[in-house]
């Protein structure tokens, strides 16, 4: 494994220069180089590449930031031959980060996900993709298309289409749909246990993260760790949106400031607060841009890189209003099945909602509170914690407008229109009613 001279930052979005079309695999191989896989199980060279990706440290890029060697270990230990799924499923409506690697350069996620499951020892490989993203579908299906003719397919890939809502992504969930075409997330305290498809254990890996892979494999891990930090090594893709002039996906090392990363999209001189880690994350204060991005100083400052967002918040915006939206969308994402999502989170999103209007009675704040103590840690899964972690960010940098809500006087921009993006009919009020 050999250092290359490609800049530190421009790893997973290089592309020939003035592309703008998908990258043939003619056109990977001259960007990367060849990727030399073993013909026959290695174990020699699975232990090679498994210590390499633990000794990058990289972490899952889907939103747990979990160490990618200790879920390859596991899957390694069954005593029958393992199942990749590669995860692309983007539940987040403000996320692009995974539609852009799939639409632009799918076998840089096709190499990770072969690398992988040589490592591992699977014979099959499963690409979920939602069944609402289908020109994202068609680039992997042409890039695998290519692969077999070229004759690179050592296993088999193939393309599955579950529901594109927003937990049909949480990976539990996803192999509960592979085995039974219902996306219903299951509690796991224990990540190293390998969920299983049928009786196969099953790694599933983000696809972001799988682009990684591809590159320790060919570079190694010293040179993963040339960008980002110590303790957040790489760079990292992140969807920038909101109040900016360029929105869309940027590659940046771990570490950056987030302020750097508003202006390189070009945001707004002024802004109310920072969305930071998606509709599952928190608001982070302006007063705290110049915070590097990497999940330790993110988490001092009571905000979390999560599934890599960032929108920026508009001074003529309301975050009361901005976070209402979400709860609402949130309640009608989850997977129904259990009371903390059924009754816990529509239930929040409707206070949100009267005190968006300014029509708080005198126990609306308090009860917002109890609401979400009550729902914090009771579901099946995350889905109702990451709402709750919202909601509580909100009501803390908002504190002001939330005072003012509740007294019946809301802030001027109650009434703007939202900048955060929806799927095209969510489940939410737009009138605040």
């Amino acid at each position: 494994m050999t250092c290359t001279t490609m800049e530190l930052t421009e790893r997973l979005l290089s592309r020939p220069s003035g592309a703008v079309a998908r990258t043939d695999l003619a056109g990977h191989v001259a960007i990367h180089g060849a990727l030399s896989l073993p013909k026959r199980d290695d174990r020699s060279w699975s232990d090679g590449v498994l210590r390499a990706v633990a000794e990058s440290g990289l972490l899952g890029r889907g939103g747990a930031g979990f160490p990618s060697a200790i879920k390859w270990d596991a899957a390694r230990r069954g005593a029958r031959r393992p199942l990749l799924v590669v995860n692309a499923m983007e539940g987040e409506p403000a996320s692009a980060k995974d539609r852009v690697l799939l639409s632009y350069s799918p076998h840089l996620v096709l190499d990770g996900a072969d690398v992988a499951a040589a490592v591992i020892g699977a014979s099959e490989v499963v690409i979920c993709v939602a069944d609402d993203s289908g020109p994202t579908a068609a680039s992997v299906d042409a890039a695998i298309a290519e692969r077999t003719r070229a004759g690179r397919s050592r296993r088999r890939f193939s393309v599955a289409r579950p529901p594109g809502r927003y937990v049909s992504g949480e990976e539990s969930a996803l192999v509960a749909w592979l085995n039974t075409r219902q996306a219903l997330p299951t509690m796991r305290i224990d990540k190293s246990v390998a969920l299983t498809v049928g009786r196969r254990p099953t790694l599933v890996h983000n696809a972001e993260t799988l682009s990684h892979v591809a590159l320790i494999a060919r570079h190694g891990a010293a040179w993963f760790r040339q960008a980002g930090t110590f303790e957040a090594p790489g760079t990292t893709l992140v969807t920038v949106t909101g109040a900016v002039r360029s929105p869309g996906v940027v590659e940046v090392a771990l570490g950056t400031p987030v302020a750097d990363i508003l202006v390189r999209a070009g945001a707004d001189a002024q802004l109310s607060g920072v969305l930071m880690g998606g509709y599952g994350g928190a608001w982070l204060d302006p007063a705290h841009l110049a915070t590097p991005y990497a999940p330790a100083p993110l988490a001092a400052v009571g905000a979390t890189q999560g599934v890599g967002i960032i929108v920026a918040l508009p001074t003529g915006s309301c975050g009361i209003a901005e976070t209402a939206r979400i709860a609402r969308y949130m309640a009608g994402e989850s997977a129904g099945q259990c009371g903390p999502c059924v009754f816990g989170l529509p239930a929040i999103a409707d206070d949100l909602e009267l005190l968006w209007a300014g029509r708080a009675d005198a126990d609306l704040l308090p009860r917002i509170h109890h609401r979400a103590d009550t729902v914090e840690g009771r579901g099946a899964c995350r889905h109702p914690d990451g709402v709750v972690r919202l909601v509580r960010s909100a009501m803390a940098l908002f504190a002001d407008d939330v005072r003012a809500h509740a007294a019946g006087r809301p802030c001027p921009g109650h009434a703007a229109p939202s900048v955060m993006p929806f799927p095209a009919t969510p489940a939410i009020r737009r009138s605040g009613s």
